[in-house]
């Protein structure tokens, strides 16, 4: 165990490389590690004690992972090179990081996102909610599918930005006691403006019902519904909606009554949605949609997060476990790499997962309610999955035939697509085969197609869409970041294209870094900041939730970095 003393010292001898200017600034970021962190990572796993498993019979009520796990804690002690995938985020993504007050408190959050710019005169700009927990890191397959289409004459192109939310990676966390949804959905509203995008789209990128506590449905939600005049339409994927109610929707509800008694496609709905509501138990049973509580993500979490904090952060090896359950629930069919799985690891254990448990923990705990009703209704495009109805059987005959335990992966809450016309004007919709699981590696095109058909209609009737300038981060070859080796600065060559294959396993005989790693606010970790040419706008405050006010410019002072936190 590190005492205070050590963990101190770690934090004075991290390379930093401090860079002048105003909170407001967007600045290019890189991820630097101390080889200390690294080097307790590696103590850690030799170290690793697992629970003992009966060998036969094995257990039909318990899943038991030791087969699984034994083999990647190997591989990532023998084989895997943080450092490897260290020098290739920072070659092949464009990251940024930049800084906003929080109005109910004096602390500033810095916030770490992918910035995209797509060389098409035509394009729009997208903001991409990743799945929550996941960081913005782990999407760089995404970049070229939304940049460069291949038919660009034919396909709408998008300038992307991909934020990790506050408290995941390389964001820092919100403030205890703050509303995690509105005060997040605000920041990243600001964080368009600050990159000159006054106007954008947004979506998320896996099921809004099956996220934990609905976090990525909530912050899409949120969004358009307070800030509808920069946030002009959405992509919302599975989102947990109920069938309309007489009081709230009477039109929409005397169209869903007629047509579920006749059982007929018509007043917009299909027969595809009546299969797959009876799959999934709506119409036999009690009619109503499964509870944020029930569903399977949600059971992994604690709503007081902070025990469980203190198993993950101290356990690189509980960690993996973690995400490795986190994975099969989502998609038990989706097979990473072992490289892939570590990466997704490394990403939570170096920075530290607890701001995320404590994200998670606050949003189950703190539900924030939409109640604004904007008008004329938010335009949003819905993809919903229609399941898959040989999965149950065979995993069911898979049970019988082994004895063994078999995870059922985390199911879709189905809704009718015409259900959303209660709140929301739909202009697109996508009944997909199937179901989500994984779908920003599975599936991605859907999430592209769906961008795309709510960016057609809008672009037909509101030209505020329509590009009208640059945004103002400066292409990562007009950047200047001062060296980590050498006095002085250099310029930086512009990176290669980002690579679909950004998970790929590193050859083997390159070298591994050394395990230790950053925790909270003690965070060793370093990175190089500088001020992108022409990248300077006025500085925005993240507006009062109570409030529900737009970014107002504040010039006050900067305030100092709170002890313990590293400087930018």
């Amino acid at each position: 165990m590190l005492d205070k003393d050590l963990s101190l010292k770690m934090a004075a001898e991290v390379e930093e490389h401090p860079v002048s200017g105003g909170t407001d600034e967007v600045k290019p970021y890189k991820i630097h590690f101390s080889s200390k962190y690294l080097d307790i990572t590696k103590q850690k796993l030799e170290t690793t004690r697992l629970p003992h498993e009966l060998s036969e019979p094995k257990s039909k009520d318990w899943w038991e992972p030791k087969s699984q796990v034994e083999p990647l804690i190997d591989f990532w002690l023998e084989q895997y090179s943080w450092r490897t995938h260290e020098d290739l985020l920072n070659k092949e993504l464009p990251q940024f990081r930049t800084e906003f007050s929080i109005p109910s408190s004096e602390a500033t959050v810095r916030i770490h996102f992918i910035h995209a710019h797509s060389p098409h005169t035509n394009a729009i700009p997208l903001l991409v909610i990743p799945p929550f927990p996941f960081s913005s890191l782990s999407f760089g397959h995404l970049i070229k599918l939304f940049t460069e289409p291949e038919d660009a004459a034919n396909t709408q192109p998008f300038h992307l930005v991909i934020p990790s939310l506050p408290g995941i990676a390389f964001s820092d966390a919100l403030p205890n006691n703050t509303p995690v949804i509105s005060s997040t959905a605000d920041i990243l509203n600001s964080l368009m403006s600050r990159l000159s995008y006054p106007h954008y789209l947004v979506t998320n990128a896996s099921s809004g019902s099956a996220s934990p506590a609905e976090i990525d449905f909530k912050l899409v939600n949120h969004l358009i519904n307070y800030h509808p005049n920069s946030c002009l339409g959405a992509h919302l994927i599975s989102p947990p909606l109920a069938k309309p109610r007489l009081r709230e929707a009477p039109v929409e509800w005397a169209k869903w009554s007629i047509a579920s008694l006749l059982h007929a496609p018509i007043l917009g709905y299909r027969s595809e949605d009546f299969s797959a509501l009876e799959q999934n138990g709506y119409v036999r049973t009690s009619k109503k949609a499964p509870t944020p509580a029930q569903l399977g993500l949600n059971q992994l979490s604690l709503r007081e997060p902070n025990t469980l904090s203190y198993a993950l952060c101290d356990s690189p090896t509980g960690l993996l476990v973690f995400i490795l359950k986190t994975l099969r629930l989502l998609s038990s069919k989706k097979e990473f790499t072992p490289t892939e799985v570590i990466n997704f690891t490394q990403l939570a254990w170096l920075p530290g997962p607890e701001a995320a448990l404590r994200f998670w923990a606050y949003c189950i705990r703190h539900p924030e309610e939409v109640v604004k009703k904007v008008t004329p209704r938010p335009k949003v495009g819905i993809t919903v999955f229609l399941g898959d109805k040989p999965s149950v059987e065979e995993s069911a005959e898979a049970e019988a035939e082994t004895g063994e335990f078999v995870e059922e992966e985390t199911k879709d809450t189905y809704i009718c697509p015409s259900w959303a016309n209660a709140k929301y004007k739909v202009i697109y919709t996508n009944r997909a085969t199937g179901r989500s699981g994984l779908l920003a590696w599975e599936r991605p095109e859907i999430i592209a197609a769906g961008v795309r058909g709510v960016a057609t209609s809008i672009l037909k009737s509101d030209p505020r869409l329509r590009p009208s300038s640059a945004p103002t981060t400066a292409p990562l070859e007009q950047v200047v970041i001062q060296s980590d080796t050498a006095a002085g600065e250099q310029p930086v060559s512009s990176p290669a294209k980002p690579s679909l294959a950004l998970l790929a396993p590193p050859p083997a005989a390159e070298e591994r870094g050394h395990p230790h790693r950053a925790i909270s606010g003690e965070t060793a970790v370093a990175s190089s900041e500088s001020v992108a040419e022409g990248a300077r706008s006025p500085r925005l405050e993240v507006p009062n939730p109570a409030h529900l006010a737009p970014p107002v410019d504040d010039t006050a002072a900067e305030q100092p970095d709170k002890e313990g936190q590293q400087s930018p």
